[in-house]
């Protein structure tokens, strides 16, 4: 299963990259399961981890670490914004 990551402001200058096409590995299958895996890859994915600051969208919506991850979804990483 096929799913399109985005990262973005200080995540994306942190990673180095502003997205991937991601194959899901077997046993993931929720937001939360994805950001564990993902800084799981060491450095610097670990800006993903575990007490970090990071929201998360599923198909341009707001997500739980509990909601699915589909086939197909387009899945955002980002900080907090606020506006000014």
């Amino acid at each position: 299963m096929t799913v399109k990551i985005l990262y973005f402001a200080s995540l994306k200058e942190a990673l180095g990259c502003a997205g991937e096409d991601f194959v899901l590995p077997s046993g993931v299958s929720t937001i939360g399961e994805l950001r564990t895996f993902l800084a799981g890859r060491g450095e610097p994915w670990n800006a993903l981890g575990e007490g970090r600051n990071i929201r998360a969208a599923r198909n341009q919506r707001m997500a739980a670490p509990a909601d699915p991850v589909l086939p197909g979804d387009e899945i955002a990483f980002f900080p907090p914004v606020t506006g000014g």
